[in-house]
């Protein structure tokens, strides 16, 4: 599979992924240690595989003349650079997040891992699918993700560390881990709703219909009706901490599923384009 690859794109690939590894390597040092410091070790090569992913992006642009949107392969590349990119600007920004790396660093490697198994034969890109609602659709679903992928963290360090252990005030360290999850899934949910109405804007250019009820659109709203709900739980109920980790947790599965597992087994004409 891997012969099908120009050299530079599978050199920039590898190298975006031990960038990955190594910043993942870092975070979970910085876990085990319980230390505040040690967090250049984790931008820094987070940044450079972002770089190296941008790289192959280009390159595979310049190559098949078209934007990473349609394949399994290509949404999976995309999303390596831009969950990368925004999860290094939220890290560098929020102290808050930084414990949750140790968790969603190694789930970035494990979207690289399954990028490596799917086929990079490019498809055409159909002339019906680019318009600049495309771009809207796309770059609000990376947020949503990002955000998502921010909250998981969290979710998963406060699991790990046990969601009953509380300190005392309300600056703790467990609480602010637990209300800045819950302030990603807000975030999320915003572009979640922004990328379903982008999305029926530009279904309407491309099939000529904005709204279908194919899997990726049923599911999708099943996607933004769970975070809703959880949303609304989370507000109107005091639900035990562990709850609501395995609800953010939930979350993201339905979102990665959604997103990129639907499109991709499903006889529908909706493909990918996240």
């Amino acid at each position: 599979m891997f012969a099908l690859w120009p050299a530079p794109e599978l050199l920039w690939i590898w190298g975006g992924l031990a960038g990955y590894a190594a910043s993942a390597a870092a975070a979970g040092q910085r876990w085990s240690r319980r230390r505040s410091d040690g967090d250049l070790l984790v931008i820094i090569p987070l940044s450079i595989g972002v770089l190296l992913f941008a790289a192959a992006i280009t390159h595979r642009w310049a190559r098949v003349g078209h934007g990473p949107f349609l394949t399994l392969f290509e949404v999976l590349l995309s999303n390596l650079f831009s969950l990368g990119l925004l999860y290094a600007l939220a890290y560098w920004r929020i102290p808050q997040i930084r414990p949750g790396a140790v968790v969603a660093l190694p789930l970035l490697l494990v979207f690289g891992i399954w990028s490596l198994t799917a086929s990079p034969e490019p498809i055409p890109l159909p002339a019906t699918y680019d318009n600049y609602w495309l771009w809207i659709h796309v770059a609000t679903g990376k947020v949503f993700l990002a955000a998502l992928l921010v909250a998981v963290g969290n979710a998963c360090v406060l699991l790990l560390r046990g969601t009953e252990q509380r300190t005392q005030g309300r600056g703790s360290e467990i609480e602010a881990l637990d209300a800045t999850a819950w302030r990603a899934v807000s975030i999320g949910f915003v572009f979640d709703t922004l990328m379903l109405i982008a999305g029926a804007a530009w279904a309407r250019d491309a099939w000529g219909r904005f709204w279908a009820w194919d899997p990726l659109e049923t599911w999708a709203f099943v996607t933004w009706l769970a975070i809703g709900v959880a949303l609304h739980l989370r507000v109107t109920y005091r639900l035990p901490a562990w709850a609501g980790c395995w609800m953010i947790v939930g979350m993201f599965v339905l979102a990665v599923l959604t997103f990129l597992g639907v499109p991709f087994v499903s006889v529908a004409v909706h493909k990918g384009v996240m």
